[in-house]
C-alpha cells in the first residue's frame, strides 16, 4: 500500500506499468513484456512456463499444487498506436502529468497486469503458506486473432488435468470510477459470412437477369424484424447487426450477378450457436434463395453465478471504492470465453476503459494504486 508521503509516480505498479508501456508489444508481439513479468514471479515460487504457439507467446505461471486454483489473467499485447503525430507525446513512452499516465496500453491492460503482479507479490510477502495455488495466464493473442493465446493454454491445461477454479481478468471493466461495473460475463458472438447467387444483366432486361440485391432484401428484413429473444435476469436481448453489403455490377446499366454480406450476432444464454445458425438458415431456404453461407464462432456466452468469486470481489470492491459494483455482462468479448467453458468462475476488473484502443490512452495512476490493494484484497479472502 503506497505511504501517505510517497509520490505516486514511484510506487512500484506504476513504475512496473511504465516499464510495460515501453514495449511497443503490438499484437501478437509480446516484445519482451511476458518475460519482465516472469522475473518478478520467479523469486516468489512460481513455475513459469512459456507456452508458445505459432508467433503469439503465453505465459502460465503457477505457485502451489493444491486446490483452490485462483488465476489472474490477461494480456501484453495492444492495438496498433495508429497515427504517431496525433498522440500528445509518443505513445510507447509513458509520460505523467496531472497524476495521470499516458500510453498505449495503460488502461487495455498493462495497469492491469502491473497489479496483479504487485498484489502477488504483497500477498505471498504476508502469507507465504497460503491456502490452494495462484497462478497467471498472460498471453499476446487478445487483441487480435485470439486463437493461438489463451484458447490454445485453457486446452492444453485441460489435456493435462491442471484445473482453475477462480479467475480474475485485469481488463478495463469500469465505466466512470474504479469498479463501479464488474463483469461476471459476456455475450457470445456469431458473424455469418454469406453469399446470394444471381444473374448478371442488362438493367434495361430484368427477366433476363437474377439480381441478388432484390433476393437479399426481404431476407435482410425478417432477418432484422425477428424478435431473437427478450434476453434474461443477466443479459440484453440478443442483438442481430448487418455489418457489411456489397454488390456490384461494374457498371450503372448492369446488375450485379452477386452479393455478399456479413452479419454479426451478440446473444445472450437464451441461445447456442447452433439454434441461432439453424433460424438463420430456415429464414434463407423459405425465400428460396441460392446461397453459400459461412459461420464463424468467436467465443459461446458465459456467465458465472453467485458465489464464493463475486462475494471476494464485491466485498473488495466496496472496502476500497466504499461502493457496491454493478455486476454487467455488457461490453464485448473477452478471453473469459475461452476460460469459463473448463468450469472456471470468471470475473472482469480493472480500470476505467473510455480511452481504450484511442489516442492519447491513460490511466489514473490512483486507479492503478487502487486497483492493486483490490486484486491484493481479493486474494486474501480466496487464499489466507
Amino acid at each position: 500500500m503506497l505511504n501517505p508521503d510517497q509520490n505516486p509516480s514511484s510506487a512500484p505498479e506504476i513504475v512496473l506499468l511504465s516499464e510495460l508501456i515501453k514495449r511497443p508489444s503490438v499484437t501478437p508481439d509480446d516484445a519482451g513484456c511476458q518475460e519482465i513479468l516472469a522475473k518478478r514471479l520467479r523469486p516468489l515460487g512460481f513455475k513459469c512456463e512459456s507456452m508458445p504457439f505459432g508467433d503469439v507467446s503465453n505465459l502460465w505461471a503457477r505457485r502451489g499444487n493444491a486446490e483452490p486454483v485462483l488465476c489472474f489473467a490477461g494480456h501484453t499485447d495492444v492495438v496498433p498506436a495508429g497515427n504517431f503525430a496525433e498522440w500528445s507525446t509518443d505513445p510507447f513512452e509513458p509520460v505523467i502529468n496531472d497524476g495521470i499516465l499516458y500510453g498505449r496500453g495503460s488502461a487495455d491492460m498493462k495497469s492491469g497486469l502491473a497489479a496483479m503482479i504487485v498484489a502477488i507479490e504483497r500477498f505471498v510477502a504476508d502469507h507465504p503458506d497460503h491456502g490452494g495455488s495462484l497462478s497467471m495466464l498472460i498471453t499476446s493473442d487478445e487483441e487480435g486473432r485470439a486463437r493461438d493465446g489463451t484458447l490454445k493454454v485453457v486446452e492444453k491445461l485441460i489435456r493435462r488435468d491442471e484445473p482453475i477454479n477462480w479467475c480474475v481478468i485485469g481488463e478495463p471493466s469500469s465505466q466512470v470510477q474504479l469498479g463501479d461495473i464488474v463483469r461476471i460475463g459476456r455475450r457470445g458472438s456469431l458473424s455469418g459470412m454469406l453469399t446470394i447467387k444471381g444473374a448478371q444483366g442488362h438493367v434495361a432486361y430484368p427477366h433476363l437477369a437474377d439480381n441478388p440485391i432484390h433476393r437479399f432484401a426481404p431476407v435482410m428484413a425478417e432477418l432484422q424484424s425477428v424478435e431473437w429473444d427478450r434476453g434474461n435476469d443477466y443479459f440484453p436481448p440478443t442483438s442481430f447487426q448487418i455489418v457489411n453489403v456489397q454488390a456490384d455490377g461494374g457498371a450503372v446499366n448492369v446488375t450485379p450477378g452477386e452479393l455478399s454480406a456479413r452479419f454479426n450476432f451478440r446473444y445472450s444464454t437464451e441461445w447456442h450457436h447452433d439454434a441461432l445458425k439453424k433460424k438463420v438458415h430456415e429464414i434463407l431456404d423459405a425465400h428460396n434463395v441460392d446461397y453459400e453461407l459461412n459461420w464463424h464462432l468467436s467465443g459461446e456466452p458465459f456467465l458465472t453465478q453467485p458465489g464464493e468469486l463475486i462475494d471476494a470481489v464485491t466485498k473488495s470492491v466496496q472496502e476500497n471504492t466504499g461502493s457496491k459494483p454493478e455486476l454487467s455482462t455488457g461490453g464485448g468479448t473477452s478471453d473469459g470465453r475461452f476460460i469459463s467453458p473448463a468450469g472456471v468462475d470468471v470475473v472482469e476488473l480493472g480500470p476505467v476503459n473510455a480511452s481504450i484502443h484511442k489516442i492519447d490512452e491513460h490511466v489514473r495512476l490512483a486507479d492503478v494504486i487502487a486497483l492493486t490493494n483490490m486484486y491484493q484484497r481479493i486474494t486474501e479472502l480466496l487464499l489466507a
